[in-house]
């Protein structure tokens, strides 16, 4: 169930700020609204007073707003007053603050209105592109989710929704002067993409993220429309394209030099024209993020490192030889590219990884914030040589394939870690998962400034999950996905409450909540008595009466998503409730 906070206009003289129309920050596929806390409750009219009163009075200095003395023009007090004030929300960018700003009176909310930049709705449904469009007049950048995440799990039926159509015919006449588009778990036609260089002449980045519905002849539009494109992220989206009807979208960027600064397209599955993407990646010199697809080999992505020397960001393709008629490439000729690549930060790819080629990136390791090993079926011994030489690590994902024996290597070196993901090989209930509570209880004793954390596993312990909850109290996302149903504690065959209870009791910063396993309702109590600050909840297949769902929404008074994959949850048998 994905629930998000009304965004409906109140006829009252002041109207409501939707909190789902709050700005937010761009770090990633894809961030959830920041709008949380509790704003001003009562609103004020705007003051009457002109300045020359009041209980200051005696010698206090009063600026001449009318101008007298110096032949300016008269300009009425709450104009000028205006003008301020929309000069100094101008540096407010947190979505609370521009919340709370909006609920102040009359004029504050005018203001905001008008300076506000960034549109961001994280629920395509509840509000209206007329009434967004409306209320917001200068927007340059506009942040839209459509599905719930258990769309990416299958659980959501064909043709529920999330159309971007009557948005883009919205934004279209509304913002000729936008710039950004970034679409979440939204179905996109071709015809729709099409509209966006036609629409917006300005306009220069364009991330999909789990999209469906488009093909490469969209993205063909938008590289040879899109004159002033900077990015064009595409992400975890959905392909469905014979080979006979691919366009060459490569080639279809201008000839000139490009304003590229971020190409990723890893997940389109298609063959593409590699030689046009070498000509644009020469011609591109502001090149930073490129991540490219599995159909690039080793001797290909040589040839492109060659040519962006100044990457931060790579992804790898498949990282697996194609030899030619020289033969297979060496891994002293990779691992001497990498060597050359010494602005590289984050490493990712390895779509079809022959790891006999993983010495190469040993050059690189030591500078490494972020690795994503989560499409490489690495085993324990294929995985920890690398990860020894990872020491500066702040991001991690990778598949349970790597083992506890994995995990506790990443432990024993990447002590500044803030964020792991461990996904699983193979998602199916009945599966033999690598990963259990003795590698999360080697991650909570070796990466004690861990921030957040997404954790698929079939057998877990409540000793495992306290001690997380104790060795990493800065914990703001807790993710434990116990794939099999009502899993409970595998040693003392107890339910999971302890272990989820000490997690909201004792990380007293957690935002972001999901719970798994065998859970009756004193998880929720627990919940609902300590997870004051939790704005997303995702409850998978628990809960043994009606008093969760009460628990949760008299405690958690911060609760803006609560997302529920149920089977009997609260007398609910839907796929999202």
């Amino acid at each position: 169930m994905s629930a998000p906070p009304s965004s409906s206009p109140s006829p009252a003289p002041i109207p409501q700020p939707a909190a789902t129309l709050a700005p937010a920050g761009m770090g990633g596929a894809a961030a959830d609204d920041d709008s949380s806390g509790s704003p001003p409750s009562r609103m004020s009219d705007d003051d009457d007073d002109d300045g020359g009163g009041g209980a200051g009075g005696g010698d206090r200095w009063a600026p001449d707003l009318r101008g007298c003395g110096n032949g300016g023009r008269w300009a009425p007090p709450d104009q000028v007053l205006e003008n301020v004030l929309e000069s100094v929300l101008e540096f407010l960018t947190a979505a609370r603050d521009r919340n709370a700003a909006s609920l102040v009176c009359r004029s504050w909310y005018r203001a905001e209105a008008q300076t506000r930049r960034e549109l961001f709705i994280g629920n395509c449904y509840a509000v209206s592109p007329r009434r967004a469009v409306e209320r917001f007049g200068g927007v340059r950048a506009v942040v839209l989710k459509g599905k719930p995440r258990f769309a990416d799990f299958s659980l959501v039926p064909h043709g529920w929704g999330a159309y971007v159509s009557p948005w883009v015919a919205a934004l279209g006449p509304a913002y000729p002067r936008l710039e950004r588009i970034c679409l979440k778990r939204m179905t996109v036609s071709d015809d729709e993409l099409a509209l966006i260089p036609k629409s917006f002449p300005l306009f220069k980045e364009l991330s999909l993220v789990c999209c469906d519905g488009f093909t490469t002849r969209g993205l063909a539009v938008i590289a040879e429309g899109c004159r002033h494109l900077r990015v064009l992220d595409l992400t975890e989206d959905y392909f469905h394209e014979e080979e006979s009807e691919v366009v060459d979208w490569i080639s279809k960027f201008p000839e000139s030099n490009t304003s590229l600064e971020s190409l990723v397209f890893d997940c389109v599955s298609v063959p593409f024209n590699f030689e046009a993407l070498e000509a644009l990646v020469a011609r591109s010199p502001a090149l930073r993020r490129l991540r490219v697809n599995d159909h690039v080999s080793i001797e290909q992505l040589r040839r492109l490192m060659a040519r962006a020397p100044h990457l931060t960001h790579l992804g790898t393709g498949s990282f697996r030889s194609e030899p030619g008629p020289g033969g297979a490439l060496s891994v002293s000729e990779l691992a001497t590219s990498f060597a050359a690549s010494r602005s590289l930060v984050c490493l990712s790819g390895f779509l079809d990884a022959n790891a006999a080629y993983l010495p190469a990136i040993y050059q690189v390791c030591a500078n490494l914030t972020s690795l994503n090993f989560s499409f490489a079926g690495l085993t324990d011994e294929e995985f920890i040589p690398v990860i020894r030489h990872c020491v500066n690590l702040r991001t991690l994902w990778v598949l349970d394939t790597v083992g506890d024996e994995g995990l506790r290597a990443v432990a024993e070196t990447c002590s500044n870690l803030r964020e792991l993901r461990v996904f699983p090989l193979d998602a199916t209930e009945d599966s033999e998962g690598s990963v259990s509570d003795i590698g999360l209880q080697a991650i909570s004793e070796g990466c004690r400034k861990l921030e957040s954390i997404l954790y698929f596993c079939q057998r877990m312990t409540n000793a495992a999950v306290i001690a997380m909850s104790e060795n990493c109290p800065d914990l703001l996302v807790f993710r434990l996905c116990i794939m099999g149903r009502h899993r409970p504690d595998r040693i003392t065959g107890a339910p999971m409450d302890e272990g989820f209870g000490a997690i909201v009791m004792n990380c007293k910063k957690l935002t972001r909540l999901s719970v798994s396993g065998l859970l009756t309702d004193k998880a929720f109590a627990y919940i609902g008595r300590h997870g004051k600050l939790i704005k997303t909840l995702s409850v998978a297949f628990a809960g043994n009466s009606d008093m969760s769902l009460q628990h949760v929404f008299e405690g958690c008074t911060r609760l803006q998503k609560l997302e529920a994959n149920c089977e009997g949850l609260w007398g609910c048998s839907s796929a999202n409730a």
